[in-house]
C-alpha cells in the first residue's frame, strides 16, 4: 500500500475546495453502511459522487448493531420471506467482499420446555431458510438431540434442555464495514467527508432539490455544493431531513432501541454463538469474539435523544435475567459488565404493531421537491438498498445523463486491497501475521487476531509501520502504528474516531482505551495541530463515551 495519502483527514483543505467548484450527480447525505453502500455502488457506475455526514462515518446506528451479517431467522415469523431471501443471499456475497471482515459463525438454537419453538418448527423454518438462502454442505442446519446441544454447549441449563437447531450465520464489525466501503468508493472517485453537517438545503427556481449548505465542523465554515440529485440515507434523523424539506405525507419513521452488553469472555465462556429466546418470546444472541463475549439485543420504542443513546437498568436487568435462565452455574451481575453500547433502529411505522414485529424492510420516499429518502433495512441489506436507490436515482435522471450509466457491480468489487479471497486464506494470513509477531518478540494474546479482523491485509502495513518507529516492538508501538494508518487512510479527526469505529476498543476492550488515551491525545496534537481548548474537548467527549459505555442510567436523556 502506498504511505500518500488517499482518504485522509490531511488532504481535507484540498478536498473542501474541490466540491465546492464541482457539480456532482448525487449529494448522500449521511455516512451510515447506507450512505456508504450507495456511494459506492453510484462511483462505480460512473457518477461523480459527495457523501457527507455530520459526525464521524457509522457514528450513529451502523455502530450499534448486533454485529452480524444474518439472514433474519424471525422474519420467518413474520413471514417475510422476500426479505429473508435477500438477506440470506447477501450474506455469502458480503462474505466473499471482505472475507476478514465477514465472517462464518455457527449459530446454535436452544430448544427447551416451554420455550418459543418447538423441534419440528424449528426443523422446517432452518430448512425454509436453507432453502431461500441457498445454503450448501457442511453450511445446512442440522438438527441436534439433547447430548449433542450439550456437546456444542454445556453452559446451558440443562434441566429444561429438549435440543438445538445448529445453523449458519455471519459475524461483522459494522463500523469496519462501513469504513471499507467508504475507502473503496473514495478510489472509485467518490469525494467523502466527516464532521461535515448538512445544515440546508439549495432549491432551484422551481422547487427542485439541487444541493446542499454545509458547516464544515472543523473550520466552521459554511459552503454550498451543488448536484443533479440528493439522496438522504440519515438512518434515525430521516425524518427530521424530510421536515426541513417539506411534509411528511403519512410515513415516518419509528425508532426502537437496541442495547448490548461485554463481559470478559471468562465471566461467559460459551464455546460458540448461540440464539436463545426468552419468557416475553424475543430472540437473543450470545456471541464470543475475542477476549469477551457480548450478548443482545434489546427492542424498546424510542423517543429521547437521538445524540446520546444510553443503556438503562431496565435494559441491563432485561438482559441479565435472560442470560442468567439460559446459562447453567452463570449468576453475571451489573459489576460483571465491562462495556456496553446502545443503538437506533430506523424502521417504518405501522400501526398497532410492537417494537419487535416492525417490518426490517428498507422503503425509498420521494419528496415534491426531488429528494431522495431511504429509511428501514439491515446491515446485511446495504448493497441491495443501495441499488434500488441508485436505480431510482438514474430514473430520474434525463436521458443523456442515465443512458450511459451501467448496471450495478459492486458484487464482484472487493472492499480492501490487497484483499483476501475466502476464510481459509484469512486463517493462513492470521497464522502468518502471528508469526511475523512472535519473530518480533510481541507477546500480546489477540494482537494478530485482533490487527487481521480489522484490516485484513492491511495488516502488514500497519507492522511494517511500527517496525520503522523504533527497535523493539510493543503495544505502545503498534498502537501508534495503527493511529498512523487510520489518520492516513480512513480519515479519523478525533480520539472517538479511532477508540469507537476505527477499532472498535471502546467495546470489546474499554481498558485499552483507559491505558492509552493520553497518548492517542499527544499523537492527535502532533499530527494534527490541536491546541488546548482542542484538547480538553476531546478528551471530555472520549470520557462521557467511556462513562456512557459503563454507567446504567435510571431513564432515557
Amino acid at each position: 500500500m502506498s504511505e500518500k495519502p488517499t482518504f485522509s483527514v490531511l488532504n481535507r483543505r484540498t478536498q473542501l475546495k474541490r466540491i465546492q467548484k464541482t457539480k456532482f450527480d448525487l449529494i448522500i447525505i449521511g455516512g451510515g453502511v447506507t450512505g456508504a453502500g450507495i456511494a459506492l455502488d453510484a462511483a462505480a457506475r460512473g457518477m461523480q459522487v459527495c457523501l457527507v455526514e455530520k459526525n464521524d462515518f457509522a457514528s450513529g446506528t451502523s455502530n450499534k448493531s448486533t454485529k452480524l451479517i444474518h439472514g433474519g431467522l424471525r422474519y420467518l415469523i413474520q413471514l417475510e420471506i422476500g426479505l429473508v431471501k435477500e438477506s440470506g443471499r447477501e450474506r455469502a456475497i458480503v462474505h466473499s467482499l471482505a472475507p476478514h471482515l465477514v465472517i462464518p459463525e455457527k449459530m446454535l438454537l436452544p430448544l427447551t420446555k416451554d420455550g418459543n419453538y418447538g423441534a419440528l418448527m424449528t426443523s422446517i423454518g432452518l430448512k425454509v431458510y436453507d432453502v431461500l438462502a441457498n445454503v450448501e454442505g457442511d453450511d445446512r442446519r442440522k438438527m441436534l438431540d439433547k447430548n449433542e446441544t450439550l456437546e456444542k454447549e454445556p453452559l446451558l441449563t440443562k434441566d429444561t434442555l429438549l435440543g438445538g437447531g445448529y445453523y449458519s450465520e455471519y459475524r461483522t464489525d459494522d463500523a469496519r464495514l462501513t469504513i471499507e466501503l467508504l475507502k473503496t468508493a473514495a478510489t472509485h472517485g467518490a469525494e467523502i467527508i466527516n464532521y461535515c453537517e448538512m445544515t440546508d438545503y439549495v432549491y432551484s427556481e422551481k422547487g427542485k432539490v439541487k444541493g446542499v449548505v454545509c458547516k464544515d465542523h472543523n473550520t466552521n465554515e459554511s459552503f454550498s455544493i451543488h448536484s443533479k440529485r440528493l439522496v438522504s440515507a440519515a438512518g434515525p434523523w430521516v425524518d427530521i431531513l424530510r421536515k426541513k424539506d417539506g411534509p411528511l405525507n403519512h410515513k415516518h419513521l419509528y425508532l426502537t432501541k437496541g442495547v448490548h452488553l461485554v463481559f470478559p469472555f471468562e465471566k461467559l465462556p460459551v464455546k460458540q454463538s448461540i440464539y436463545f429466546d426468552t419468557p416475553d418470546g424475543r430472540m437473543i444472541f450470545a456471541i464470543p469474539r475475542g477476549r469477551v463475549t457480548y450478548v443482545g439485543t434489546t427492542d424498546t420504542a424510542y423517543d429521547s435523544s437521538l445524540e446520546r443513546v444510553v443503556t438503562t437498568k431496565d435494559d441491563v436487568d432485561y438482559l441479565l435475567d435472560a442470560i442468567n435462565s439460559t446459562f447453567e452455574g452463570i449468576t453475571l451481575t451489573e459489576k460483571d459488565i465491562e462495556s456496553s453500547w446502545a443503538g437506533l433502529r430506523p424502521l417504518i411505522h405501522e400501526d398497532d404493531k410492537a417494537p419487535s414485529e416492525l417490518s426490517r424492510k428498507d422503503e425509498i420516499f420521494v419528496s415534491e421537491s426531488g429528494l431522495i429518502s431511504i429509511a428501514g433495512g439491515k446491515l446485511t441489506g446495504y448493497r441491495k438498498m443501495a441499488q434500488r436507490v441508485n436505480e431510482k436515482v438514474i430514473s430520474t435522471l434525463k436521458k443523456k445523463h442515465r443512458g450511459s450509466l451501467p448496471r450495478s457491480t459492486t458484487r464482484k468489487i472487493p472492499l480492501t486491497q490487497p484483499s483476501l479471497t475466502d476464510l481459509s486464506d484469512v486463517l493462513l494470513y492470521q497464522k502468518k501475521i502471528n508469526a511475523k509477531l512472535d519473530t518480533l518478540g510481541v507477546a500480546l494474546p489477540f494482537y494478530g487476531w485482533h490487527l487481521v479482523t480489522t484490516y485484513g491485509k492491511q495488516a502488514d502495513t500497519i507492522i511494517d509501520r511500527a517496525v520503522k518507529q523504533g527497535d523493539k516492538i510493543t503495544e505502545e508501538t503498534l498502537i501508534l502504528a495503527e493511529f498512523w494508518f487510520c489518520l492516513h487512510f480512513e480519515q479519523i479527526n478525533s480520539l472517538a474516531d479511532f477508540f469507537v469505529r476505527r477499532t472498535g476498543r471502546l467495546y470489546f476492550h474499554i481498558a485499552s482505551v483507559m491505558q492509552y488515551k493520553s497518548l492517542m491525545l499527544l499523537a492527535f496534537t502532533e499530527a494534527l495541530g490541536w491546541d488546548i481548548s482542542r484538547q480538553k474537548k476531546e478528551m471530555a467527549s472520549l470520557d462521557l463515551l467511556i462513562i456512557d459505555a459503563t454507567t446504567f442510567y435510571e431513564k432515557e436523556f
